[in-house]
């Protein structure tokens, strides 16, 4: 059983693994490898993101986490918004390389600020106990959602960002 923290980390990873093949790909690879990387990126950015919405920072919004949290939701808000531009794009379009650019910048800002801030936090406020809780419970919500191409749900997330307790 793996902690909401590994399990997080290691979605991180994957994405990042995601966006490097993008990249690579993006040299002289046919339409239907960049839609298929751009929609793998997608789905699980889409995901994840629901996963902490709805899991993990209602969990961990706590007095040293919360600021930092809102924060979060809010680049979760920008994150969303671009992937819902690019579902619109040819991926052959210029513009679609570069908004795919901003992503990538977006997301590596979104997941540094998370590993050294949030989940430093996290760490001194939950048990491993309640760390593995989480964790199993983000990855059976997940698993369930990365069958359902959570991308194309993104757009109808673009008009405010994910509420958090209060």
């Amino acid at each position: 059983m793996v902690d909401a923290i590994k399990l997080l980390t290691q979605q991180h990873r994957e994405v990042d693994e995601l966006f490097e093949k993008f990249e690579k790909a993006s040299e002289g690879k046919g339409e239907q490898v960049l839609m298929d990387l751009f929609a793998r990126i997608a789905d699980n950015l889409a995901a994840h993101a629901t996963i902490e919405e709805k899991i993990f920072y209602p969990s961990v919004y706590v007095g040293p986490t919360a600021d930092k949290l809102q924060e979060a939701v809010e680049e979760h808000l920008a994150v969303k918004r671009v992937i819902a531009d690019l579902l619109d794009m040819d991926p052959f379009d210029a513009q679609f390389k570069a908004k795919m650019k901003v992503l990538q910048e977006m997301v590596e800002h979104h997941v540094e600020e998370e590993e050294k801030q949030i989940f430093k936090s996290v760490k001194k406020l939950m048990t491993k106990e309640e760390l593995a809780t989480l964790g199993e419970q983000m990855e059976v919500m997940f698993n369930e959602l990365i069958q359902t191409e959570p991308r194309l749900q993104v757009p109808r997330e673009t008009d405010e960002a994910a509420p958090l307790p209060q």
